[in-house]
């Protein structure tokens, strides 16, 4: 085969048509999905309480599958049905754009709660 020049003067070989099958596959490690699904939970919450650890996340991977677990603190009062559902979306949502996986399943887990304190104006109160 002869060396292709370009034009700044590198050498490259003639493009050659490779089937798909014999491309080989990526692979995208269970941490790194992990990683991403933490940072989606922080961007589902944002603003964390004051205080909070932010989430993490263990994952599953299973050939284009990612089962995800999410650990994470919330404020409180809040409605936390809504806040659990809208982490699991949003987890789901940027896990399969980012990583092309299917997301059947984000488990959330409230570690703990914190008492966000209110003003004593919301809460009805005076002094």
């Amino acid at each position: 085969m002869t060396p292709v020049t370009g034009p700044l003067g590198d050498t490259r070989r003639p493009p050659t048509a490779v089937e798909a099958a014999e491309r080989g596959a990526s692979r995208i490690a269970d941490r790194v999905v992990a990683k991403i699904a933490a940072q989606a939970a922080r961007e589902a919450l944002d603003p964390l309480p004051p205080d909070a650890v932010p989430p993490h996340a263990t994952v599953v991977v299973h050939h284009q599958s990612a089962r995800v677990r999410v650990h994470l603190e919330l404020g409180y009062p809040s409605d936390i049905g809504a806040r659990c559902k809208e982490v699991r979306r949003h987890v789901a949502e940027r896990v399969d754009a980012l990583t092309g996986m299917e997301v059947p399943e984000v488990t959330v887990h409230v570690e703990r709660l914190h008492l966000v304190p209110a003003t004593a104006a919301a809460q009805g109160r005076t002094r």
